[in-house]
């Protein structure tokens, strides 16, 4: 037990490190200043990946983690979704593909795309209370809940389909292979179209996040984001960590709207102060592109945390 315990404390410094390595070498060598938070954004994310894979195996674990992601946005906003989420990533590395390959994405028009934030609300709602119908119905044949408490539909389960690794330390259809929502897809198909149904999945979304960026993002049930009720009285703080903008400085150059990755278009149109919308994953690319000093900020309740610089022109230890 103690042999097991050092053993996992040695993985969460070597993790620790390896992210600390990561942060000191791109502050060290990469010097655009249009770059730098997107190369740290990669670090996190691809040593996030390590730990991910590593918590999988534990069940309760990923329980906790489900209820840390799932309250951290009170807090964050949707910052795991920019920062740590697995399929994220991939979709990431996609748009780094699609952009060696000098392919064009395309542009969801600006209400369509709000539509399908929203359809965030209404897929969390139907994962969280489907399971008390089915629960109903099952009760009523069979006089007891728990033949639905060791059914296939776990809400948890379903909402932890993101952060599925591509390499799982379990196995799916024979190999260590796997892709979120994999194991539910399989669960719920027939033996003959199983592995069927999962390819076209996986066909689907990649098709569908090199046509249009962060392609899943825009209607994930998981990335319900507290940050909406920052709309009502009491929560005007909620979240803490969230983008300001300064409207003097702003000259409407259209800069951080086209970077955005889920085209948020709030940052663009706000006259000035908080950016209220739970679209944004707080990936911070409009930040790190917008040519004017001290125009947008990354604030953590009063104090500033980042602020966009103008790339535009040298820093004065790069003269």
């Amino acid at each position: 037990m103690a042999i097991a315990l050092i053993g996992d404390l040695l993985k969460i410094v070597v993790l620790l490190g390896l992210l600390l390595a990561g942060i000191i070498a791109i502050q060290i060598w990469i010097k655009n200043r249009s770059r730098k938070i997107s190369y740290l954004r990669i670090v996190i994310q691809l040593i996030s990946q390590a730990a991910i894979f590593y918590l999988i195996s534990f069940p309760l674990i990923l329980s906790v983690v489900l209820g840390v992601v799932l309250i951290a946005t009170f807090f964050i906003g949707r910052f795991f979704c920019g920062w740590i989420c697995p399929f994220g990533f991939y979709m990431d590395l996609i748009t780094l593909m699609r952009k060696a390959s000098k392919v064009r994405y395309w542009n969801i028009p600006n209400r369509f795309n709000k539509y399908l934030h929203d359809l965030r609300y209404v897929l969390f709602a139907v994962i969280l209370c489907a399971p008390l119908f089915l629960a109903r119905g099952i009760t009523v044949q069979t006089g007891t809940l728990a033949v639905f408490l060791l059914g296939p539909f776990n809400s948890p389960r379903i909402l932890l389909g993101p952060l599925v690794p591509i390499i799982a330390p379990w196995q799916i259809l024979g190999s260590n292979l796997n892709y979120p929502y994999a194991d539910q897809i399989v669960y719920y198909s027939s033996v003959d179209y199983a592995l069927l149904n999962v390819l076209a999945f996986i066909v689907l979304t990649i098709a569908g996040a090199i046509v249009v960026r962060r392609f899943w993002c825009r209607f994930c049930p998981t990335g319900v984001s507290a940050a909406v009720i920052n709309r009502f009285r009491g929560f005007k703080r909620v979240p803490l960590i969230y983008l300001e903008k300064d409207e003097e400085k702003c000259t409407k150059c259209g800069v951080c709207k086209r970077v955005c990755t889920v085209q948020v278009t709030e940052v663009y149109e706000r006259s000035g102060g908080r950016i209220k919308t739970s679209m944004c994953m707080l990936c911070l690319r409009c930040v790190e592109m917008c040519p004017h000093e001290g125009c947008l900020k990354l604030k953590g309740g009063n104090k500033i945390l980042l602020k966009s610089r103008n790339w535009l022109e040298p820093a004065k230890d790069e003269t």
